[in-house]
C-alpha cells in the first residue's frame, strides 16, 4: 500500500512525459481499489464523464493519502502538500505524476475553477493540525472543503440541464449540502478509525449536549448517551441529503442516475449504523454488492421522479 502510494506521489526522473491513457487507467484502478460504492455508482455514467469523475476521485484520494497514509511529520507533509498544490495549477503536458496529468487534463477540458481544487487541498491540510471541532459550524466548513468541493467539481463535469443563473445558484447550494451529507456520513461511520488517528470529528458542543465525554469515546462506550448523540447526527445527515435533491434534478440526464446512486447508497450507510446498534468502534457499516443491486430499483424510481419535476 505505502509502496504503491509513493510510486504515485514521487514523479519518475527519466521521462517527464506521461501517457494519458495509462494515467486514466491508473485513476480507474485507484477508484476501484479505494471506493467500491463510488466505482459502482460511476459505472452508470457515459464513458468520457466516467473517466473524468474517476480521475477526480484519484486526485482527491491521493491528496488525502498524503496526510492519512504516509504518516510523515507535519513539516514534511506540509511540504509535500505545497508541492502538490503548486503542481495542481500546471497544465497536463507539464505534469510528471500520472494522477496529476489525468486530473489536470480533465480540469481544463471541463473548465473546472481552480478555486475548488485549492479549497479541497485546504481541507486535507486542516487534518494536519486540527484534531477537534468545537462547533457544527466549524465542522461544516471542513466538510465543505473536503467534500462539497468535489460535488461542485462533479457538477462542472456532468453539466446542468440549463445555464440559467437561478438554476446554477440553486444547484450549487444543493451540491454543497450533498457534499456535507456525504462527509458527515463518513465521519459517523469512521468514528473508531478516526479515534485511532487521534481525531474526533464529532462536534464537542454536541458531545457535551448529550453528556458524552472523550474518555467515553476512547473506551468505546455505547450507551443511551452515545445512541442519542448518534441519532442526532444521523438526523442532521438525513436532512442534508433531503436538501441536496435539487442538485441531482438539475444535472444533465446522463449523470442523474450515477449521482443519485452515489448519494442514496451512501445515505443507506446511516441505516447500517443503526442496524449495528451504533457500534462504530468494532463494526464497519457498509453495503454489500448484492445490497447495492437490491436498492437500484428504488434509486431508479427516485431519478424518474426527479426528472419529471
Amino acid at each position: 500500500m505505502l509502496r504503491s502510494l509513493r510510486i504515485r506521489l514521487l514523479p519518475p526522473e527519466a521521462d517527464p512525459r506521461v501517457d494519458l491513457s495509462r494515467a486514466y487507467a491508473l485513476c480507474d484502478e485507484i477508484t476501484r481499489d479505494h471506493s467500491k460504492s463510488f466505482y459502482f455508482s460511476t459505472a452508470f455514467l457515459p464513458a468520457q464523464k466516467r473517466r473524468a469523475i474517476r480521475a477526480l476521485y484519484a486526485f482527491c484520494r491521493t491528496t488525502d493519502d498524503m496526510v492519512d497514509v504516509l504518516m510523515r511529520g507535519e513539516a514534511e507533509t506540509r511540504h509535500h502538500l505545497d508541492t502538490w498544490r503548486r503542481a495542481s495549477r500546471l497544465r497536463s503536458e507539464e505534469q510528471e505524476n500520472p494522477v496529476l496529468a489525468a486530473w489536470t487534463a480533465i480540469r481544463d477540458a471541463y473548465r473546472v475553477p481552480q478555486q475548488y481544487v485549492e479549497e479541497l487541498i485546504d481541507g486535507c491540510e486542516m487534518d494536519l493540525t486540527i484534531r477537534r471541532y468545537e462547533t457544527w459550524s466549524a465542522l461544516r466548513r471542513y466538510c465543505y472543503c473536503v467534500a462539497s468541493t468535489v460535488g461542485l467539481i462533479s457538477m462542472c463535469i456532468i453539466g446542468l440541464v440549463d445555464d440559467s443563473p437561478e438554476r446554477l445558484e440553486q444547484s450549487k447550494a444543493a451540491a454543497i449540502e450533498l457534499g456535507v451529507a456525504l462527509q458527515l456520513t463518513n465521519i459517523l461511520r469512521d468514528v473508531g478509525e478516526d479515534l485511532q488517528r487521534g481525531r474526533i470529528y464529532l462536534p464537542q458542543e454536541d458531545m457535551r449536549r448529550f453528556g458524552y465525554t472523550e474518555e467515553d469515546l476512547a473506551a468505546g462506550v455505547i450507551d443511551d448517551r452515545f445512541r442519542a448523540l448518534m441519532r442526532f447526527e444521523i438526523a442532521r445527515a438525513r436532512e442534508l441529503y433531503a436538501r441536496s435533491l435539487p442538485a441531482i434534478a438539475a444535472l444533465k440526464p446522463d449523470g442523474r442516475l450515477a449521482v443519485a446512486a452515489a448519494a442514496m447508497l451512501y445515505r443507506d450507510i446511516l441505516d447500517k449504523i443503526e442496524e449495528n446498534d451504533y457500534d462504530v468502534f468494532t463494526r464497519r457499516a457498509h453495503l454489500t454488492f448484492a445490497g447495492k443491486l437490491r436498492r437500484m430499483p428504488r434509486i431508479l424510481w427516485t431519478v424518474r421522479q426527479l426528472s419529471s419535476r
